[in-house]
């Protein structure tokens, strides 16, 4: 399939990651550009034309422009028909789906506080109380996909490798990097193993990224 694409992000980014990763799943050619911090802000005129929210990645194709990582993520899979990655059937697509979508509203927003104050040593960031709240916070919700992956044995959804995969890896890879008290999740430590093996998390995770 022709296809014309190009991503507006800096590979600093986790959420531009997951669109990266899923490119290389897909086989896609691509042209990337960095935007965000310390490269074009995306607070230009030119970018918020593009995406309004000020916020990496921004897709560019044929189709039109399209913003919000997992979005973006679903629609490269929808378009190249990959079904293995999310499945066309309601039921399983929606199993796949649960995750991706909690990934994005619990997973992502337990880890801001400590994070910012741990790995990007933000000074607005730095009450000691927060920080212990966060990490408990971020702690918990890792518990969750624990007890997820201790019934699957494999990856989120189930037995297969799926998009949401791509997106909970690069999440686990950046809390096993930040400095802070990690509980001993085994099944998360093998899941962790298991995408190890994946060209793209050895692409846009293991190699020197958080």
């Amino acid at each position: 399939m022709g296809h014309s694409l190009k991503i507006l992000g800096r590979t600093s980014s986790i959420n531009v990651r997951k669109v990266l990763w899923t490119c290389q799943e897909l086989g896609i050619d691509y042209v990337r550009e960095d935007w965000g911090i310390g490269y074009t802000p995306t607070q230009s005129a030119e970018f918020m034309a593009l995406n309004p929210n000020a916020q990496v990645p921004v897709l560019i194709d044929d189709h039109g422009v399209l913003w919000e990582s997992n979005t973006i993520c679903r629609y490269l899979v929808g378009l190249y028909q990959r079904h293995d990655l999310l499945p066309a059937e309601p039921a399983p697509r929606a199993r796949v789906e649960q995750w991706m979508d909690w990934q994005a509203t619990e997973l992502n927003p337990s880890w801001g506080y400590a994070f910012h104050a741990l790995v990007r040593k933000n000074s607005d960031y730095q009450d000691p109380q927060r920080i212990q709240a966060g990490v408990q916070g971020w702690n918990a919700k890792m518990a969750i996909l624990e007890q997820q992956l201790a019934k699957t044995q494999a990856y989120v959804a189930g037995d297969e490798f799926t998009l949401a995969d791509i997106l909970i890896g690069l999440s686990v890879h950046r809390w096993r990097m930040t400095p802070m008290e990690h509980p001993p999740f085994p099944s998360v430590a093998a899941y962790y193993e298991r995408l190890s093996q994946h060209a793209g998390f050895k692409a846009f995770a293991l190699d020197g990224h958080n």
